[in-house]
């Protein structure tokens, strides 16, 4: 299946993907980057600073990320991670799978623009939850308060929507 093929996997309700972050004490982000302008970055500094998870970074080329270590595969980490936040291509996903299920994982979450309707079905078949085509960080700042229209918390209090130009 392409990335651009028919959609008819039903992810879990927004009360179902909020139970899922309350039952998770781990995550490992699969495609971890040091850049900055990369969202796994750009999450992974929300997780390490907003959340009382225990992050783990899975890239085989790098080293360090914002001063942890990172790890090459999910195999090396310390603990089998809860949750597996995946940031690769579409092709490599199904591979991420299989190393996620070979740890124990509970939960496969694509990030924003992935979806893959076979590594869906293979995971809810292995028991695991299965989230798709949404961000970790927003999915938790919308639970815990602090969601913008824009997904960012601006700090300001109002009932008015803040127009956007």
């Amino acid at each position: 299946m392409t990335a651009a093929a028919e959609r008819t996997w039903v992810g879990p309700s927004a009360p179902e993907r909020q139970r899922i972050l309350r039952e998770t004490t781990s995550i490992a982000i699969v495609g971890a980057s040091d850049k900055p302008s990369r969202a796994s970055y750009f999450v992974a500094t929300y997780l390490l600073s907003s959340t009382r998870f225990k992050v783990y970074f899975v890239n085989p080329t790098v080293k360090e990320i914002l001063g942890q270590p990172v790890y090459a595969s999910l195999a090396d980490l310390p603990e089998s991670p809860d949750l597996v936040e995946v940031f690769r291509r579409h092709e490599d996903i199904p591979g991420v799978l299989e190393e996620a299920k070979s740890v124990g994982a509970k939960t496969i979450w694509l990030q924003l623009g992935s979806w893959h309707e076979e590594v869906a079905a293979d995971a809810e078949a292995a028991g695991m939850n299965v989230v798709m085509d949404r961000c970790v960080k927003i999915e938790h700042a919308r639970f815990h308060g602090g969601l913008h229209l824009a997904g960012f918390n601006t700090g300001v209090i109002s009932s008015r929507r803040q127009l956007l130009s």
